[in-house]
């Protein structure tokens, strides 16, 4: 009984350490975003400043900056479209490679899979050439095609979620008279929305976070994301951590959204309400 405690005890420890290991960047950036110039110099980071002196003007300094507003549209954009053309291919490539037969389908699933192993920084000279041949280099477009073409993850995320369902599904719907279009976009597309709440959540904080692709492809000021935004506000900011503090939790606050609107999708079944084998 006592060994059962102590081992209780010790699991809560390690889940303490872990949680203040994840908490403790964010927590101290939030107490600098509330300090002044002349706090940040004189008081702990691992503190709070006096009530007395707690300001906001640092997260004033950052709202009025022009290039916010610009980087949180030119992100958005990047994110819906991007988003978008991942969950469509995603679901319609994973339906058919699971549901139908054909020649050559090992080789193009093997294909498939090959490009995930092969690093990203191994091809990007090419991939540098090919954005600049499509003439869409310095447009929003070009870090929507690399995020829709380059990653295959949504693919496997996908793949796994069909073969979990029933083709008694499939087999019910068309002797029903149901076509293979009426099939996908009525019974399975539906069932993925686990699949989906996933590859969003992963996607989406892949691509808020990014700040290489958007730099590389896009360095006009017009089209800054959030990451080339904060960048370049830090580069501004030489010297005003407080400030930059604030910019930081301002730009934090788009995954924790996304993080909270999604995650009860991702526990729900996969398959609820289909008929199992």
């Amino acid at each position: 009984m006592q060994k059962r405690v102590l081992t209780q005890i010790m699991k809560q420890i390690i889940c303490l350490c872990m949680v203040a290991i994840v908490l403790a960047p964010i927590l101290l950036t939030f107490f600098a975003a509330l300090k002044t110039k002349a706090d940040m110099a004189t008081t702990s980071p691992l503190l709070l400043p006096a009530w007395n002196r707690v300001t906001f003007e640092n997260f004033q300094d950052v709202l009025t900056d022009k290039y916010l507003l610009l980087g949180f549209k030119n992100t958005g954009i990047i994110l819906v479209v991007s988003l978008f053309f991942n969950v469509m291919f995603g679901t319609v490539t994973a339906f058919i490679i699971e549901r139908f037969q054909f020649r050559g389908k090992g080789i193009v699933v093997g294909l498939f899979f090959m490009g995930m192993l092969i690093p990203t920084f191994v091809t990007e000279i090419a991939r540098f050439q090919v954005i600049q041949g499509l003439h869409l280099y310095n447009t929003i477009w070009a870090p929507i095609v690399i995020y829709v073409a380059s990653d295959l993850m949504q693919l496997y995320i996908y793949r796994q979620f069909i073969s979990g369902l029933s083709v008694s599904l499939d087999e019910a719907a068309l002797l029903d008279g149901c076509s293979y279009f009426g099939l996908f976009v009525k019974i399975i597309f539906p069932l993925l929305a686990p699949a989906t709440a996933t590859v969003c959540i992963i996607k989406a904080i892949n691509i808020i976070n990014d700040m290489y692709i958007p730099y590389l492809y896009m360095p006009k000021n017009k089209l800054r994301t959030l990451t080339t935004f904060l960048m370049n506000y830090a580069n501004a900011q030489q010297g005003s951590w407080q400030t930059l503090a604030a910019g930081i939790i301002i730009i934090m606050i788009p995954t924790i959204a996304i993080y909270i609107f999604f995650q009860k999708y991702i526990l729900a079944g996969v398959a609820a309400g289909a008929v199992k084998e």
